[in-house]
């Protein structure tokens, strides 16, 4: 979920490996199948129902993606990565694009040679305690034992805001959120960090998750999105405006349910545009007119994806905040169709 700190020798196979594979999009035409990176199990982002089925807010990326690509949102699958094999399986690749609630970051742009295609979630790190611990501030954990995964640059945001706050911590380290969440409700730790979706979504499956609480405090910045390898912008142009459609069809409110009604044709270009009743968008990137029909048609748009994973009535319970449409007040914005 956070930034990995081991770069040197990656970065080399990632370079190898990007500009090795620049006709992405004729290898999962010829496989058909979309391989996406995902997480090992993260509720309402990715994780496999009772019958194997895949579901998820970043699960929706990798529907999507599929739908444009191969006219089926089915064509997928899932390669589980944990925060130290998630680059590696992108790198060599194993999965063609990795959709793992990831921060973009400088060094993973530039060092690592990954090509991040947008944001699907403006994040933060935070802190979860229990209810019972007393404490309403991160700015009160000072002494605290915390639960930090390891080969991520989580412990480096850590010890820069207790440092900041003149404060000391105990670091008790982990290697996936499913180990986080067994030791933190074995009392290992007093808190567990990391970003706050993720906390959200950790909560959400206790059992008494009325007795936890987030603190307040988001320390830094952590813009999720999914990422693909240098080297082939043909598919980084796919995997990008996939998620631009998504979020354009929130904004024009084109949904899963009137998407068909509406690609007959509407008084609006840029949805015509968009769903390919004008110009020819999709010869752009080697695919038909009807891409983005089909990518909102599989999840519905962007709010509904939203809505649906990780929204205020799911237990997970996240509200908009910065992901609402700039209209609202929030960052999402596509460039124009046109």
């Amino acid at each position: 979920m956070k930034k990995s700190v081991f770069l040197g020798t990656l970065a080399a196979s990632a370079l190898l490996a990007g500009y090795a594979s620049a006709a992405t999009l004729d290898d999962v035409k010829a496989r058909g199948e979309l391989f996406c990176g995902v997480n090992t199990a993260l509720t309402g982002f990715a994780q496999p129902d009772a019958s194997g089925n895949w579901q998820g807010f970043d699960v929706a990326i990798c529907k999507a993606v599929a739908a444009a690509v191969l006219g089926d949102a089915s064509k997928v699958k899932y390669v589980p990565t944990t925060t130290e094999t998630r680059f590696t399986a992108l790198a060599s690749g194993e999965v063609d694009l990795l959709a793992r609630n990831t921060t973009w970051t400088y060094s993973r742009d530039a060092d690592l040679k990954f090509t991040f295609t947008g944001v699907n979630y403006y994040d933060g790190q935070g802190f979860m305690v229990r209810k019972d611990l007393g404490v309403s501030s991160a700015k009160e954990l000072d002494g605290a034992t915390v639960c930090i995964q390891t080969g991520t640059t989580t412990e480096l945001n850590l010890a820069d805001y207790f440092k900041a706050n003149n404060m000391t911590y105990q670091p008790v380290p982990i290697q996936t959120n499913a180990e986080g969440e067994q030791q933190y409700l074995a009392g290992a730790c007093d808190a567990y960090t990391t970003d706050a979706s993720g906390l959200a979504a950790t909560r959400a499956i206790f059992a008494d998750p009325e007795n936890h609480i987030i603190l307040p405090e988001i320390i830094s910045k952590e813009p999720l999105g999914p990422l693909v390898r240098h080297g082939d912008d043909q598919w980084a142009d796919i995997n990008r405006w996939v998620l631009n459609a998504l979020v354009a069809a929130e904004e024009y409110g084109v949904t899963s349910a009137n998407v068909e009604e509406l690609s007959k044709g509407t008084q609006n270009p840029e949805i015509n545009r968009l769903l390919g009743t004008e110009g020819d968008l999709g010869a752009m990137m080697g695919l038909d007119n009807e891409w983005a029909k089909r990518v909102i048609a599989a999840n519905g748009n962007y709010g509904e994806i939203f809505a649906a994973n990780i929204g205020e009535a799911t237990p997970i319970g996240l509200a908009r905040g910065l992901n609402a449409q700039w209209t609202q007040g929030g960052l999402l914005y596509a460039p124009p169709f046109r």
